[in-house]
């Protein structure tokens, strides 16, 4: 089992910047893939950013490429959203999620992740 817990969102400007945090704890946090997810009013949760843990490959949905980064400090059980040059668009709550790693990990679908956190919500302001 793993617990993940978000922390981070709030309300700011267009062009400006947040940090999320993920705090995992419970059985080894190292060994799992890790990705970061949005669910805006009304859609469907949808795919923004993962960490693949045996080949430290990152992966970003093409709307936040250049803008958000995703990064994880093991050591500290912890993994990050930095996101930077906001939009309205970005309005969503934000959910961090783990994978077991695997041959077979199809990294932007739902169903692929065991765990979830409760999510942390994001507000853009025009």
């Amino acid at each position: 089992q793993v617990q993940l817990v978000e922390s981070g969102g709030g309300l700011v400007q267009a062009g400006g910047s947040l940090r999320l945090s993920c705090a995992a704890s419970g059985r080894t946090f190292s060994s799992y893939n890790m990705a970061w997810f949005l669910q805006a009013p009304g859609k469907e949760r949808e795919f923004v950013a993962a960490s693949r843990w045996s080949t430290e490959d990152t992966y970003y949905a093409e709307s936040v490429k250049g803008r958000f980064t995703i990064s994880r400090d093991n050591a500290k059980s912890g993994v990050y959203l930095q996101m930077n040059s906001l939009k309205p668009a970005d309005t969503a709550i934000y959910y961090c999620a783990a994978a077991n790693d695997g041959s077979s990990w199809k990294e932007t679908y739902t169903y692929a992740y065991d765990y979830w956190g409760q999510g942390t919500q994001v507000t853009v302001s025009s």
